[in-house]
């Protein structure tokens, strides 16, 4: 196996629109790219814009490059009750026949990791941040898609950085959040960690 490759669902159109999402990414995930690097094993990051995209760079890969191992990483737009790969058939109808270590969800979306670490959020906005606005729970996954998205936009629409905007805050607030706190309320997130670092771990 030469490296691990993912494949994120995210970027804006354009040439340079994708690379702030990109380096919030790494910085996310940076202890994976490390304990790969250890390894010896390439270690790579695409962002396909959307979902439907990164779901056909991430079958592309799997026929072309079997010797990487290939990650699919999407939002799950709903709730999961199933595993992820049932969940995408259901929900998408999409045909997924990968390993299901192979597939991954941020539940119910990307903005569930930012909202799971208020106190980085708040930094990021600064004066007049809400924080109060941000929907709260123990567990970031039972929170509904609309109401993370409301709940950033109403927090921050006072700040002189503005109301929540994917393409321009999304990655400058991955690389702030700590990777640990969010693993421990988002049980998709936990899960993408340990499976890729045991996956990591079993290369000679």
């Amino acid at each position: 196996m030469r490296g691990i490759q993912l494949f994120i669902e995210g970027g804006g159109r354009g040439k340079n629109a994708a690379l702030p999402l990109r380096k919030g990414f790494g910085a996310f995930l940076a202890e994976l790219r490390e304990a790969a690097r250890a390894r010896g094993l390439r270690w790579d990051i695409f962002l396909s814009g959307p979902r439907a995209e990164a779901l056909k760079d991430f079958q592309r890969a799997c026929r072309l490059e079997p010797d990487r191992i290939n990650v699919l990483l999407v939002d799950s737009e709903s709730q999961v009750r199933t595993s992820p790969r049932e969940h995408l058939r259901q929900g998408g109808q999409w045909r997924v026949d990968q390993p299901e270590e192979h597939v991954h969800l941020m539940v119910q979306a990307m903005e569930a990791w930012i909202v799971a670490d208020p106190a980085a959020v708040g930094q990021f906005y600064g004066q007049a941040f809400q924080a109060s606005a941000l929907p709260g729970a123990p567990d970031v996954e039972t929170i509904p898609k609309d109401r993370l998205m409301d709940g950033l936009t109403q927090a921050s629409r006072g700040t002189q950085k503005g109301s929540y905007h994917k393409i321009r805050h999304a990655g400058p607030l991955l690389e702030r959040i700590d990777p640990a706190l969010v693993r421990s309320k988002a049980k998709h997130c936990e899960r993408l960690f340990a499976t890729l670092l045991g996956i990591i771990e079993a290369q000679a």
